[in-house]
């Protein structure tokens, strides 16, 4: 399906090709783009042997592990229509379908009906979301909402506190928002972060609320607040079934309905990249970026790679170069080096490593009461919010797609521990990774050891940019990078953003109308997600 790496075949001439670093969604968005709109052949570079990046999907022995969680919904009418084209959506109607919302209706290419996609791999599921916190050994709904369990499960004199302190920052805020404390406790409230935000954010970055700049809550979270879930659950009552999957007026941490490939999200991008190396893109796997040769006029030169399993080095040129590696690595990749400035704010960037783990178990203890009696979790994932468990989500692949798990009888889960590369947990053995999971689990009344049929761990780097270190003086490298008018950041880790695959993918659809356009000005693309409507910038180049 990919070019081989050690493949000697000619390639196009320079000015007919764009170098892309990275086969995630953003890199082979970039690439089908390019098939799509312009005469301009994409080669793309990917260090390792998947599609996908972080959206990749890992099998182990049948069993599907999505890297994160992958919900496919997007604000972005150009994503949706995008998404479909490449995977058609399963109907449970015969026939045509549309989806719609406030008003606006937005029509399947082709629907497949339920029995018609058992038999064909290639579509898309519409699943329902569901996550909740599970804290004082208990489950909340997330987001949280006010509601008689709740309260039960509070306490009395907890939830009027969290009432009152809410009604505080409501009609007197804190000082302007500077940190992501400050964003949290505005929104929510003191007694409510240090509640349910506090020990969970801290857990996820691995230092205090107080020193993340508040602008991960503006790219995360957008609009949501206590007034914004209560709407919402109004809107429920008397709106029920009235908007479908395209969700826009509904805050990102609010979807409740999404699209989700048959076997995860890596069979999007797979399936991606077979379409770019069919239209005769190239996609070589094995290749890590070593150098970026560039000169004093604002022009990148060449992209020097190497293949570890080979030993062969190779240059590559092109007109243009789109980069989705981590922008601290572009930086100590250029050649000759940039300013000792710039070095330095890169070096001081930082990121968030992530470990998953998973466990395939004959049953969970943890179960519901509905009106068939007791039955599993449906949980997409669960926010795990005990100080005495260094896990810090759960997900379970079943409730993903029932696709994900080899053998349906089985409950096939994944621990997701953040952490920082070199630190105690990240130097772990698997062995003891395993040995760690299954104790957190059993402590917390969620799966008996005995139970445990098999297990596996994952690593990966740079998983979540981080939004402290030098992060306050990224600007300057924006600024300083801009001055190449053939090269375009794009992605999570090309832009140092913490974002979601529909904004990475909207980046680079972004980069290619500047270069359909003849736009040099790179500041569209900068502010792509800062405003919460990112989706109206889609329409002013569709």
């Amino acid at each position: 399906m990919r070019s081989n790496p050690h493949d000697s075949s000619p390639e196009p001439a320079v000015e007919q090709q764009a170098i892309i670093i990275g086969a995630g969604p953003a890199g082979l968005t970039a690439a089908l783009e390019l098939l799509d709109r312009t005469s301009v052949i994409p080669v793309v570079l990917e260090q390792s042997e998947y599609m996908g990046g972080l959206a990749r999907t890992v099998n182990y022995k049948g069993n599907r592990i999505d890297i994160g969680g992958h919900r496919f919904f997007s604000k972005s009418d150009r994503i949706l229509e995008w998404w479909q084209k490449i995977l058609p959506v399963e109907s449970s109607e015969a026939g045509p379908q549309s989806i719609t919302y406030h008003r606006q209706t937005h029509a399947i290419a082709r629907s497949l009906t339920a029995p018609a996609a058992r038999e064909v791999d290639g579509v898309m599921l519409v699943r329902e979301r569901r996550s909740r916190i599970f804290y004082l050994r208990q489950f909340f709904d997330y987001p949280i909402r006010l509601s008689a369990a709740t309260v039960r499960k509070l306490g009395a004199v907890r939830t009027v506190r969290i009432g009152l302190s809410y009604l505080r920052s409501a009609f007197r805020p804190v000082r302007p928002e500077q940190t992501l404390e400050d964003f949290f406790i505005n929104r929510f409230g003191r007694e409510l972060y240090q509640t349910f935000f506090k020990s969970y954010t801290e857990k996820v970055w691995g230092v205090p609320c107080d020193q993340i700049s508040a602008e991960w809550g503006a790219q995360r979270i957008k609009g949501l607040s206590i007034y914004q879930t209560l709407s919402h659950a109004l809107h429920k009552v008397f709106f029920k079934g009235s908007e479908g999957i395209r969700q826009r007026n509904t805050e990102t941490s609010l979807i409740e309905r999404f699209l989700y490939p048959k076997f995860g999200p890596g069979q999007m991008w797979e399936e991606v990249a077979r379409r770019v190396v069919e239209r005769g893109g190239i996609i070589l796997t094995g290749w890590k970026v070593d150098h970026i040769e560039h000169d004093p006029d604002g022009r990148i030169i060449a992209v020097r790679a190497s293949n570890e399993s080979s030993g062969l080095s190779r240059t590559f040129q092109g007109r243009y170069y789109f980069s989705t590696m981590p922008v601290k690595d572009l930086i100590e990749a250029m050649q000759p080096p940039p300013p000792a400035a710039i070095r330095e704010i890169a070096g001081g960037l930082c990121y968030r490593d992530f470990i998953t783990v998973g466990l395939l178990c004959r049953k969970l203890q943890i179960t519901e009461i509905t009106a068939a009696g007791k039955v599993a979790v449906r949980d997409n994932w669960i926010y795990i919010q005990e100080s005495d468990v260094l896990a810090g989500r759960l997900q379970i692949f079943n409730n993903w797609s029932p696709h994900m798990v080899a053998d349906p009888t089985t409950s096939w889960i994944g621990l997701e521990y953040f952490c920082n590369q070199g630190d105690d947990l990240w130097t772990r053995s698997d062995e003891e990774m395993l040995r760690l999971a299954k104790a957190e689990m059993q402590r917390s009344g969620i799966v008996n050891p005995e139970d445990v049929l098999d297990g596996t761990v994952i690593r990966m780097e740079k998983t979540y940019p981080a939004y402290f270190g030098t992060y306050d003086r990224f600007p300057q490298v924006i600024d300083w990078l801009n001055r190449y008018g053939d090269l375009f950041l794009i992605g999570r880790n090309g832009m140092h953003k913490y974002n979601n695959q529909d904004h990475s993918m909207l980046t680079a659809m972004t980069a290619v109308d500047n270069i359909v356009a003849g736009v040099t000005d790179r500041t569209g693309l900068w502010s792509l997600n800062t405003e919460q409507e990112y989706h109206e910038a889609s329409k002013k180049h569709s």
